[in-house]
């Protein structure tokens, strides 16, 4: 394949070019590429574990604070003005952790599509090794979630109710209702009401979190560009690789 440069001079390389690179060049620079995702991948772990970390330990302590201030007040005015101060805080910092933590599942799962390939070219270099590969040589969505630990033909709920991300989005729907429910006491609302409030408020927190990651990850699914589809798998083939 040839292009043309600005000053109209014909570069590049025939394409035949590819096929005269040796297999040796070829799973060494695979392998440099596979190396670096996995490090990638790590990072993107460390950080999401970090940053859940402190926001629990943000929220920790803020509770341990206002726990204080409980005593001090006997929960009256003040304590609820307190409240009414740090719970938007926690649940800013819960949010921005929840934010952060789809932009860290998007870049795994980039990782992940890229091993894929890299897999993908190892059974083309290597075709009697492909029964040695446990995860996916696919790099499309069902091919994605078998390497990151979700078999095809299952349900994705019990996957994503169990992850990070939906853990952090209940406990900032929790911190949101309390909120809700003390600023409604400042307000003056009886406490009845106040607690359908914080029920409501939680509700929607919830509801709005799982919108937000159901658009992302809409979107990123049709963001991925496939080179490499997962095959049907056939009733009569139940052994076929996924």
């Amino acid at each position: 394949m040839a292009f043309r440069t600005d000053d109209g001079a014909v570069s590049g390389t025939s394409e035949g070019s590819e096929a005269a690179t040796p297999p040796e060049l070829r799973a060494q620079l695979l392998a440099t590429e596979h190396w670096s995702l996995l490090a990638s991948r790590s990072l993107a772990w460390q950080e999401a574990f970090a940053r859940t970390g402190m926001y629990l330990a943000t929220l920790s302590g803020s509770v341990v604070a206002l726990a204080l201030v409980a005593q001090a007040d006997r929960f009256g005015h003040g304590f609820r003005l307190a409240a009414v101060v740090v719970l938007p805080v926690v649940l800013f910092v819960g949010v921005t952790t929840f934010v952060r933590l789809g932009a860290s599942n998007y870049h795994d799962a980039m990782c992940v599509a890229g091993m894929n390939r890299i897999r993908h070219a190892y059974v083309e270099l290597a075709p009697e090794l492909a029964p040695l590969f446990v995860m996916s040589t696919y790099d499309d969505a069902r091919g994605v979630g078998v390497t990151m630990g979700v078999p095809p033909g299952r349900s994705h709920v019990p996957h994503l109710l169990s992850a990070t991300p939906f853990v952090v989005a209940v406990v900032n729907s929790v911190v949101a209702g309390s909120a809700a429910a003390l600023a409604g006491g400042l307000l003056g609302l009886p406490d009845e009401v106040a607690v359908v409030v914080a029920v409501a408020g939680a509700l929607a927190s919830v509801a709005a979190h799982a919108w937000s990651a159901g658009r992302a990850i809409r979107k990123e699914q049709r963001s991925l560009h496939v080179l490499f589809p997962s095959p049907e798998i056939s009733v009569s083939s139940p052994g076929r690789r996924p």
